[in-house]
């Protein structure tokens, strides 16, 4: 409603909230407050953080524990989708109309993007819109010029944070049913891709997730 005042005890639990996330980003990553404060000011596209890879590689784990220590996050659409369209009959599956999945994915990113665009600070998203042109290259399928288009249109940093290929790690489930092989192929894809598009990958170590965590907001500090 306009003009309605937002409660003191509401505000103050939010600013709460978020103190203690800022703080125990500081903790786990040893940045001072003025450090901190230039890693989360940053606006733009080159404040968002693309984590790609082959399914399987610590990714999406990756993801939630830097959104854990506070950094603002966009899931990955492939996992959500499938669910969605299992739970509805649908068939816009990677195992039965492989287009149709794609164009969902592409929706879903670039709502993703447009979404990380109201968040303060760096923003993680778990791929990004050259996902889309990757997928549709590793299923055979050319990219419709207006998936071209949007990997071009939709940037991010230039930095993207790739998950290789990590076999004590791999597994599958009811989402995710490539083999080792495929998953890795995946990987070597989205590479390919991002590369073409001027992006330069960067490869997280084959270490437990808090160490990539740290590398990763070590990174960050860096780049900004």
């Amino acid at each position: 409603m306009c003009g309605k005042t937002i409660p003191h005890y509401a505000l103050t639990r939010s600013i709460a909230r978020r103190k203690t996330r800022v703080n125990a980003l500081m903790r786990a990553t040893g940045a001072t407050g003025a450090i901190f404060k230039v890693i989360m000011s940053t606006s733009g596209s080159d404040r968002f953080f693309v984590i790609t890879g082959g399914p399987g590689f610590g990714k999406t784990t990756l993801v939630e524990a830097l959104a854990d220590l506070g950094f603002p996050h966009q899931p990955e659409a492939g996992r959500a989708i499938i669910q969605d369209q299992v739970a509805i009959g649908g068939t816009a599956l990677p195992w039965s109309d492989r287009r149709a999945f794609a164009e969902l994915m592409l929706s879903w990113e670039m709502r993703s993007y447009r979404s990380g665009l109201a968040l303060e600070g760096p923003v993680i998203f778990d791929r990004g819109v050259p996902d889309v042109v990757g997928y549709l290259r590793l299923s055979a399928l050319p990219a419709a010029p207006h998936v071209e288009a949007a990997a071009r249109q939709f940037r991010y940093h230039r930095h993207v944070f790739v998950a290789p290929p990590w076999p004590e790690i791999f597994k599958t489930d009811a989402e995710r049913k490539q083999s080792f092989d495929e998953a890795a192929r995946t990987c070597e894809v989205m590479i390919e891709v991002y590369r073409s598009l001027g992006y330069e990958p960067v490869p997280l170590p084959l270490v437990p997730v808090s160490e990539r965590a740290r590398f990763v907001v070590d990174r960050v500090r860096q780049w900004r």
